[in-house]
């Protein structure tokens, strides 16, 4: 009988870190007009939105290890049980920037506040990210990618400036990782980032998971590099990454968006304990107090380019038991 039981004590210690480092799957990726599939295995990471119809490209669904929805399903699908309806321009996972100046563009529509065009918002006279070309994926085993190139334009339908946007899915085994390396070329005329918090990539976390107070409280934690935790402490400050997780229909899950160190200029946190979570690296003194007295935008002579790099982690567990500080140092060894 004891030799029984050793024996199963022994099966369960080796069976624990078997099904922690699971072996990591096929990636592939199915490329329409109107969205981009990306697929562990038979799993469905997520589906890249990019039909004519949309104001700008996302992410919807976005799914952590487990097919687990890390996302709010608002407005995408309406009427899910104890949703939230606010924000309708926060679509799961997107990035743009709410003021983007184009020096000597005459703008017809603008939206009050701003200066230049609103890519963030979808009020009246915002502007619209339009997805014009996708690659050819490229896919080796564990790993997928697919090159699209974006117009950024005003309302009336004005390029603003050109974007080439490369999307990479690597299947770690015990998570997935999502990289997204962007650059913005001005190509038309100069362009001016404008000071505003309303940028920049982005993401609207599962309501289950946000950590707000009172009423909305969810069952969530905020946690940053530094390990910092609740919007208090993050909101409005720097750090290498950002982390949202807890328990979604009983399993543990979390996502983590990675600034890279050769951002330049590097990301504040613009991320709210209702569920938002945001890397913007254009926000000035008026935007963050960590950035009193920097007054200097980031400003693009016609014909430069800004190059920027992002990661999404989608994990299980709490940063901790995610190991999001060990997947940020292999996100930074993964460069192209």
């Amino acid at each position: 009988m004891r030799v029984l039981c050793g024996l199963i004590a022994l099966i369960l210690v080796w069976a624990v870190p078997l099904a922690l480092t699971a072996e990591p799957a096929t990636v592939t990726i199915e490329a329409t007009k109107e969205q981009i599939k990306f697929l562990a295995g038979k799993d469905l990471v997520g589906t890249y939105n990019i039909a004519a119809t949309v104001a700008k490209p996302y992410f919807w669904p976005l799914n952590a290890p487990g097919n687990v929805p890390i996302t709010r399903s608002w407005p995408m699908v309406k009427g899910v049980p104890g949703e939230t309806a606010d924000h309708p321009h926060q679509k799961s996972l997107w990035f743009c920037h709410g003021d983007v100046i184009p020096q000597g563009l005459e703008l017809k529509s603008k939206i009050k506040g701003v200066a230049g065009v609103d890519f963030w918002s979808e009020g009246a006279g915002h502007g619209i990210i339009a997805c014009v070309d996708v690659g050819s994926p490229k896919l080796e085993k564990n790993h997928g990618q697919v090159t699209t190139r974006n117009e950024w334009r005003t309302a009336e339908g004005q390029k603003v400036l050109d974007e080439t946007r490369t999307i990479h899915l690597y299947d770690l085994g015990d998570a997935r990782l999502l990289v997204f390396d962007i650059d913005l070329h001005a190509s038309v005329v100069p362009v001016t980032f404008g000071d505003t918090k309303e940028g920049s990539f982005g993401v609207r976390i599962n309501d289950t998971i946000r950590e707000a107070a009172g009423k909305e409280a969810g069952k969530g934690k905020l946690e940053n590099a530094e390990g910092k935790t609740g919007e208090k402490l993050i909101w409005g400050n720097q750090s290498p990454w950002c982390d949202y997780s807890g328990p979604i229909d009983g399993k543990a899950v979390g996502l983590a968006i990675f600034d890279d160190p050769a951002n330049a200029p590097k990301a504040c946190w613009h991320s709210r304990g209702y569920g938002l979570m945001a890397a913007n690296p254009f926000g000035r003194d008026k935007s963050f107090p960590s950035q009193k007295g920097n007054t200097k935008l980031v400003e693009l002579a016609k014909g430069e380019h800004l190059k920027l790099r992002y990661g999404v982690l989608l994990h299980t567990g709490d940063a901790q038991g995610g190991k999001v500080a060990q997947h940020y140092n292999q996100f930074l060894k993964l460069k192209s």
